[in-house]
């Protein structure tokens, strides 16, 4: 991350290496760049807390003599430092993390590690989170974690907000609060979140259904296959279906390609078997699965296991699992959603809204990534 002040510090350190400044006389130049509020008031004949209390508006000061400072401030081009001010108050700034179990769904174990990684490297500028961990299969459970959060003014909060329905009202609640707010992974924007952290779900089918028709050329059936969702309760899945489906459209290519939506429950591997029986048996011509989450290695082991070698599929994220049927061939391409650095920037973005008084973008879309085997250890190695 690169705080406050870097850049205009690396500028000038550049700017006088060119002209074969010492290291002494760089550092001289330097500083004489920096305005202190001691100058602004040495300028403006007047104590340096009356300085403070006119550049952070607070206290009384005459009206004459807040114009004059202000005036001087200006022309001596003074800047706040941010960064210095955050370490000298010792604030502590308590965030709240609205996050699915990695038990349940190895998944959130990547956002959950970024979350972490990103507390560790603020703590010194008072960045504290308390993690609120809940069922990602269970709305209730959901709704009792949310409700925990709501019952505490976080001075922000972050929240993967998988349950649709019930997250509303809470976005309402905290809204009404003045509570800051980011999502990550799922993106919903009625509600103006301080910002969303996470792919462009859109995007990603469009990308995903281009890969699957430069894969199969001929004449085909297409699967898009939610795979234990709820997916009447998840907008990001349904974003991922319309991308797909609207490049074959935009493409006129509707006619030649036919496309099917599938989901699939199960309580147990033989319920799983059996759905996927009957979607081959009702469903001829299948050439390309669009597993719309991390969960393709569930698809590749049945394909492994009827030896379907000739069924393009694609899925999202490098979990072990599907790692290992990207490796042997069966997953011909995996979108990686970068799950860690959802979790890492979004910690990062309250702590630039809190701490630093930056202004966020209200989107931060991570890039869509495509994985295959041959690229594989590059991500692998970047991650460690």
């Amino acid at each position: 991350m690169v705080f406050p002040g870097y850049l205009g510090y690396r500028s000038i350190v550049i700017q006088n290496l060119s002209r074969g400044k010492s290291d002494h006389e760089i550092e001289s130049n330097v500083n004489k760049q920096i305005v202190r509020i001691k100058d602004i008031a040495e300028k403006a004949n007047v104590s340096a807390g009356t300085v403070d209390r006119v550049l952070h508006n607070r206290g009384r000061v005459a009206e004459d003599v807040r114009q004059r400072v202000l005036k001087i401030a200006e022309e001596l081009n003074y800047t706040p430092n941010i960064l210095a001010r955050a370490l000298v108050t010792n604030k502590v700034y308590n965030i709240a993390a609205l996050i699915p179990d990695p038990a349940a769904d190895q998944y959130w174990q990547a956002p959950k590690v970024g979350i972490e990684k990103a507390e560790a490297e603020l703590r010194q500028y008072g960045i504290r989170v308390t993690q609120y961990i809940f069922d990602p299969f269970h709305a209730a459970s959901f709704l009792n974690e949310a409700d925990k959060v709501a019952a505490i003014k976080y001075d922000g909060i972050l929240i993967a907000p998988i349950f649709y329905r019930q997250s509303l009202s809470f976005f309402t609640k905290w809204r009404r609060d003045g509570i800051p707010f980011v999502l990550f992974n799922t993106h919903i924007p009625d509600y103006e979140p301080l910002m969303y952290i996470g792919q462009d779900s859109y995007q990603s089918g469009v990308l995903a259904a281009k890969l699957m028709h430069y894969g199969c050329r001929d004449k085909a059936t297409f699967v898009v296959a939610h795979v234990e969702e709820d997916i009447q309760n998840s907008s990001h899945l349904i974003h991922k279906e319309q991308g797909f489906v609207d490049y074959f459209s935009r493409n006129n290519l509707d006619g030649y390609y036919n496309i099917v939506q599938k989901d699939l429950q199960s309580t147990s591997q033989a319920s799983m078997l059996q759905q996927l029986d009957q979607l081959f048996e009702e469903t001829p011509g299948i050439k390309g699965i669009f597993v719309t989450n991390s969960k393709s290695n569930i698809i590749a082991e049945y394909l492994q296991q009827k030896k379907m070698q000739h069924i393009n599929l694609i899925g999202y994220d490098l979990l072990e699992k599907n790692l290992q049927y990207l490796n042997n061939g069966v997953i011909d391409f995996l979108i990686n959603q970068n799950p860690k650095g959802q979790g890492y920037w979004g910690i990062q973005g309250l702590a630039d809204h809190l701490v630093f008084q930056k202004k966020n973008n209200p989107i931060k879309y991570l890039p869509l990534d495509i994985i295959t085997k041959e690229n594989l250890h590059y991500y692998i190695e970047a991650d460690q």
